[in-house]
């Protein structure tokens, strides 16, 4: 179950050498994401999320717009404080939607994931 943005990047590189070496590999991730994409190298299981594709592009977006933005120190702290939250609000969300979707649950419980 991987974390979207930078950490996908780097777990992609290990999934796809355990795929190289004959492991089926299996990643869980909501539909809506910033870089988790399927691919020929594992089998993708995705549940749904109350959220919208263009609202997860604005997680990262806005945290580019307010890391770079100019301002005091304190603004500045205040700002990305603030951003903080809301991008916690986003992945919160999405860890809850999976641990309340039962038939991915099951799955995952069955198949000894």
């Amino acid at each position: 179950v991987p974390v979207d943005g930078s950490h996908w990047l780097s777990m992609r590189e290990v999934l796809d050498k355990l795929q190289q070496k004959g492991h089926e590999v299996v990643v869980v991730a909501p539909e809506v994401s910033l870089q988790i994409k399927p691919s020929k190298n594992f089998v993708m299981k995705t549940y749904p999320v109350s959220f919208t594709q263009e609202a997860m592009d604005e997680v990262l977006q806005g945290l580019i717009k307010d890391v770079f933005e100019g301002g005091s120190f304190l603004e500045r702290v205040i700002r990305l404080y603030q951003r903080a939250k809301k991008n916690s609000v986003v992945f919160l969300a999405t860890c809850t939607h999976l641990l309340h979707n039962m038939e991915l649950m099951s799955y995952l419980e069955e198949s000894k994931f």
